[in-house]
């Protein structure tokens, strides 16, 4: 994630899966109004397929992961390449989780992160950054998504230290 210093909703997961199995990527707060579908070519679509993302890494849905990070997906995080294989890996270190959610949303309250969506027809990038800097100077870390197939699909993140403690 998406496990907790003070990254931004990307950076969670990186963060997340660190304090609860082993370094690897992380991403979103709840983004999503309730009941939006993840499949729409919308930003309400790509919101909540980061939503899912989140509580895929957390709750170890391996398979929903494998279908949406796409072939050759990278998470740098200050620098350093984290592979699809190696999230979804991960991810699999929390299969039966009961208390993955509760700690992804004990973290979200903790680290209120602002969310900025940009989609242009089929491509989307997502950032997140710190609510004191603002969206201009406080990018913590971004995701690019690109809608295919009936969904939103994660192509690569970035993951950086701003507005770290």
């Amino acid at each position: 994630m998406s496990a907790f210093a003070t990254k931004t909703v990307s950076c969670l997961r990186t963060i997340f899966a660190l304090a609860l199995v082993a370094a690897i990527p992380a991403h979103a707060w709840e983004l999503a109004p309730p009941g939006t579908n993840e499949h729409e070519q919308s930003e309400a679509g790509v919101r909540a397929t980061e939503d899912h993302w989140s509580l895929a890494e957390v709750t170890g849905q391996t398979e929903w992961l494998e279908s949406m990070l796409m072939p050759g997906y990278r998470s740098v995080d200050n620098g350093v390449a984290h592979s699809k294989e190696r999230i979804v890996a991960g991810a699999a270190k929390n299969k039966g989780s009961t208390d993955g959610k509760a700690k992804l949303d004990a973290y979200r309250k903790e680290h209120p992160s602002g969310t900025s969506v940009v989609v242009h027809g089929n491509i989307a990038v997502v950032s997140f950054y710190d609510l004191s800097l603002g969206p201009d100077n406080g990018v913590k870390s971004s995701d690019v998504f690109l809608y295919e197939g009936g969904a939103w699909h994660a192509a690569y993140s970035q993951h950086g230290t701003v507005g770290k403690e």
